[in-house]
């Protein structure tokens, strides 16, 4: 059985749980305490030298790290990876976009206040992550006014992925109520058959 490995608040990590959720997808779950520098073993990075989560184990003994990566693999040849090739660009965009332009502000801040408490030395990080967590948020907003799912009208690993850090958006400082085509959205894929709530017993 192949193992996952990770932080169940994470939402990188939480992503990869939701889709094997949604997949019935059997794993086994290895958790990893960030905070105590557990990616930082040497155990850990003979399995991922970069020393991040999540990462998957093959039960073949091979490693796939990066949580997009691991969600497109899982995905292939699912419904949630479209076959056409148009659509999966359009899912790495949103990726992409998930990675550089959306997780930098909202995960961060979330980060900061969630796992570090708000500090008063990391208040001003904190603060400087609203304005860009807001501008990704619009970008959101302004795709899911046109579509029901952000390639289309089906749920792929393009939703998994903002998912993840949109729906505890609010954890890192983020009012959602300004954004009614995100609300829908974030009810969309909980209805879902088979979705799975991000808990700290996973």
């Amino acid at each position: 059985m192949m193992k996952i490995y990770g932080d169940a608040q994470s939402g990188n990590c939480y992503k990869v749980m939701l889709l094997c959720s949604l997949l019935k997808i059997q794993y086994q779950w290895v958790e990893v305490d960030i905070l105590a520098g557990e990616t930082g073993e040497n155990m850990f990075l003979r399995k991922n030298p970069n020393g991040k989560i999540p990462l998957l184990e093959l039960d073949d003994g091979r490693y796939l790290s990066e949580s997009n990566a691991i969600l497109n693999y899982l995905a292939h040849g699912s419904a949630f990876l479209p076959a056409d090739r148009f659509a999966q660009a359009k899912v790495l965009q949103w990726q992409f976009f998930e990675q550089y332009s959306h997780e930098p502000f909202i995960a961060v801040a979330r980060f900061i206040a969630k796992y570090l408490g708000l500090p008063e030395d990391r208040r001003a990080d904190y603060e400087s992550k609203q304005e860009g967590g807001v501008k990704a948020l619009m970008v959101m907003e302004s795709q899911l006014k046109d579509s029901r799912f952000l390639v289309g009208e089906e749920l792929s690993t393009a939703d998994i992925s903002l998912y993840g850090y949109t729906h505890v958006a609010h954890e890192g400082g983020f009012d959602l109520s300004s954004f009614p085509a995100i609300q829908r959205w974030l009810q969309d894929i909980e209805s879902t058959p088979n979705y799975l709530a991000m808990t700290s017993n996973n």
